[in-house]
């Protein structure tokens, strides 16, 4: 069976993530982070960023 190799894309999603969770955030809109497109993530990121 093949391994999947993860891009740098795949990491920095996992990275926001990673920080979203720490910050308290589990889900956006009703969603799990993991469902939602990276630009989503970058934009709830900036937004707690600046609070």
């Amino acid at each position: 069976m093949r391994e999947l190799q993860e891009g740098p894309m795949d990491e920095k999603k996992q990275s926001i993530i990673d920080k979203l969770v720490d910050e308290g955030v589990f889900k956006i809109d009703g969603k799990q982070l993991y469902e939602l497109p990276i630009y989503t993530l970058l934009k709830q990121y900036t937004e707690l960023q600046e609070q």
